[in-house]
């Protein structure tokens, strides 16, 4: 019976050594140590903006996201590589100069009188908030498909 006490300590610690190793750890960096694709992206429409904190999400493999919040409260979402995978203007009219340009197109003729407070880029497809509470969905090259609930 000891033996069996024993061997579960073992698989517990075990367990509880290697969950520690996989879960993500984020770390304050500064805004300089972003990829300098995400710098460029922030200089470029986010001009005159400070960063007021920038955060790394590292997984046990690698850097796996960066975040940016900004002084006027949006944030920013890169991959590991510094380019956008969402920007959030915390209900502020996001900028639209990186947005596809259907995108933009669809909106403004579809929700005159609406703006874009959160857009998201996926693998597949795109995902925009708008200033009215209504998210649409859009294929990778930016053509509507739904509106999600």
């Amino acid at each position: 019976m000891k033996n069996v006490k024993k061997i579960t300590n073992v698989f517990i610690l075990m367990f509880l050594m290697i969950s520690g190793l996989v879960s993500a750890q984020d770390r304050a960096i500064n805004p300089n140590q972003l990829p300098k694709t995400a710098k460029v992206f922030l200089a470029g429409h986010f001009k005159g903006i400070p960063v007021s904190s920038a955060i790394e999400d590292r997984e046990i493999y690698g850097v796996d996201e960066y975040k940016v919040y900004l002084n006027n409260g949006m944030k920013a979402e890169f991959d590991s590589g510094g380019n956008w995978k969402e920007v959030d203007g915390k209900h502020q009219k996001v900028p639209y100069g990186f947005i596809p340009a259907s995108i933009k197109n669809y909106t403004g003729k579809n929700f005159p009188n609406t703006h874009i407070v959160k857009i998201e880029r996926k693998r597949w497809s795109y995902k925009a908030e708008l200033s009215n509470g209504l998210e649409l969905e859009f294929d990778r090259n930016g053509n509507f498909k739904r509106i999600d609930d």
